[in-house]
């Protein structure tokens, strides 16, 4: 089982955010961890704070953490795809790609917040309309992540030539847990699905696997993660048995948010905790069916 680190917060005593930042990236590289992901909002979401929390572009932060990097994977968990262009938004986790040295993963989703986009002029079509951009993104993607660079004409967008270069071919990670269109899309076009903690597991993955078969495709290819917050006072032992639980149901990679991913102690937490569970086989990984 792997191992991967959020930071979906900004806000430090002293409001050294790239001093703080660089920490939690290179902390993150130095454990051993999988991945390294940060939130794809402009204002911070309620769940971890204040409208007027400080907020980081993701694509930004996200470049700056490839410098000061060289194992850990680099995403957004995950990506509204309304609020960019689908040309730009390839071209950036491309670029990430780069400059990273193949480490780039493109998260995305539909986007859900709305007072963000209201707030600073984003688009934020009705939920019909955005999973369909979502799809025409992900069309995209595959397309421009390919040797083809011909016209790219849909609904709600058209490029005249999806030329990308230098080449890219990231991974990648849909958020959500909609059982007729997210995980339908999950099926069709990602290498990697994200669930949120607190959704059935079982019950989703089987879902899931019944888009696979009917799109014939092998559900094993997909990894399944889950994102997973650790609060104040769990112990190593503690966060072990939640992963192994996790492992049992058939996540292969859980992506923990800490309470402060910049602090010695909640590194030497995730060193440990990344150690510990990197024995763990998921199951349906060797000789089961995660069904």
């Amino acid at each position: 089982m792997d191992l991967g680190l959020t930071c979906p917060r900004f806000l430090w005593p002293g409001g050294d955010i790239a001093g703080e930042f660089a920490a939690v990236a290179r902390g993150a590289d130095r454990a051993g961890l999988r991945s390294l992901w940060v939130m794809d909002h402009f204002f911070q979401i309620p769940n971890f704070g204040a409208a007027e929390d400080p907020m980081l572009e993701a694509y930004g932060a996200l470049s700056y953490a490839a410098a000061l990097t060289s194992r850990v994977t680099l995403g957004a968990l995950v990506t509204g795809a309304v609020y960019r262009a689908p040309g730009l938004l390839i071209k950036q986790v491309s670029t990430l790609d780069a400059l990273s040295g193949g480490r780039a993963v493109l998260g995305i989703g539909a986007g859900w917040y709305e007072p963000e986009a209201r707030g600073l002029g984003l688009p934020f079509p009705p939920l019909a309309e955005r999973f369909e951009r979502l799809e025409e993104t992900l069309q995209i993607a595959r397309q421009m992540w390919s040797d083809r660079d011909e016209p790219y004409r849909g609904r709600h967008h058209t490029l005249e030539r999806t030329l990308n270069a230098p080449q890219a071919d990231p991974p990648i990670l849909i958020g959500g847990s909609g059982e007729k269109k997210t995980l339908r899309l999950v099926a069709q076009y990602a290498d990697a699905c994200n669930f949120l903690h607190g959704a059935d597991v079982r019950h989703k993955l089987g879902v899931l696997r019944a888009h696979c078969e009917r799109l014939g495709r092998p559900y094993e290819d997909i990894e399944k993660t889950l994102h997973l917050r650790i609060p104040e006072g769990e112990s190593v032992e503690q966060s072990v048995r939640r992963c192994a639980e996790l492992a049992a149901l058939g996540i292969d990679h859980v992506i923990v948010a800490v309470p402060d991913p910049a602090a010695d102690a909640w590194q030497a937490h995730l060193a440990e905790l990344a150690a510990r569970i990197s024995t763990i086989i998921p199951f349906g990984r060797k000789g089961g069916d995660s069904g």
